[in-house]
């Protein structure tokens, strides 16, 4: 992709005296040349997860998470597909991807792209909202706005010094008030607070991932029918329940493999079927193999 083929693109012009001042361009270690590509697992913290990632060409395959993603394009131009179009980010923009949409990552030029990405769970926005309203949802994945940017330049900073909760708690509140200011509000439902039965079936599937939950337990937990916890669930925290249940399993099974633990073992430990099971769900959500995300972290 040629540098005038991105002229179309929704983006900042360079970065000027105002954005060298942001926190993001203390991060110099993300502008030096990409040697290979590489992910950083920068830690997570009760619904919070920090990574950067630097690559060229394509990085990820279509995947999708149960989180939030909010990112920030460091160096680069960050391309990817979302809702049936090509989108890209460029250093100045804020990335937006919510819970369950579809979408891969590339590198939209040869010289590589470094990006930094928060993932909130859902019932983080939620409880920042006081329980109130559905979960916000931003229809364009790609927004220019420079306090939201710094604000996030801000967060990162936090964020690599292991925070307290206490500002984690503030992160999260910030990142929901940048949420509702660009969300469309056709996508919000009507306000009402969360179900002390659903909240309780998240528990429940939390708990119990490594084994198959049965319909029939949650209707107990809930005192709804099965239908009506799936789409009460889904509004509350952006998935339906069976998913939630497989990426806490995906959870498990990433830290056993971040202590040493080998694939097929992870596998079978965090409630897989079996090694090929496990991989099948890990590429569709994290948009490469087990194998090779253990090799990006190595790199």
């Amino acid at each position: 992709m040629s540098d005038n083929s991105l002229r179309g693109f929704k983006g900042e012009p360079a970065p000027t005296a105002a954005i060298a001042r942001d926190p993001l361009n203390g991060l110099e270690r993300s502008c030096a040349p990409i040697v290979q590509d590489r992910l950083r697992l920068l830690g997570g913290l009760s619904g919070l997860e920090h990574i950067e990632a630097a690559f060229t060409g394509d990085g990820f395959a279509p995947h999708r998470h149960d989180t939030y993603g909010i990112g920030v394009t460091l160096s680069g131009v960050q391309t990817f597909h979302y809702r049936g179009a090509l989108r890209a980010s460029l250093p100045g923009n804020v990335i937006v991807l919510h819970p369950d949409e579809l979408h891969d990552g590339a590198a939209g030029t040869e010289t590589g792209l470094v990006y930094r990405m928060i993932y909130v769970a859902p019932e983080r926005i939620a409880e920042a909202q006081g329980g109130r309203g559905g979960l916000p949802f931003v229809a364009d994945p790609v927004v220019s706005d420079r306090l939201f940017r710094r604000r996030l330049g801000e967060a990162l900073a936090q964020l690599d010094d292991e925070p307290c909760e206490l500002a984690v708690s503030g992160i999260v509140a910030m990142i929901t008030d940048g949420l509702r200011r660009h969300a469309d509000d056709r996508q919000v439902t009507a306000d009402r607070g969360l179900s002390a039965g659903i909240l309780a079936c998240r528990d429940h599937l939390a708990a119990h991932c490594t084994r198959d939950v049965a319909s029939a337990e949650l209707e107990a937990i809930a005192g709804l029918d099965r239908y009506t916890i799936a789409r009460q669930f889904r509004r509350a925290f952006g998935t339906s329940p069976h998913r939630y249940l497989v990426m806490r399993r995906l959870d498990r099974a990433r830290m056993m493999m971040r202590e040493g633990t080998g694939l097929a073992e992870a596998a079978f430990g965090s409630g897989f079927a079996d090694q090929a099971h496990f991989t099948r769900h890990f590429k569709a959500t994290y948009g490469v193999t087990p194998g090779h995300w253990l090799a990006l972290l190595r790199a």
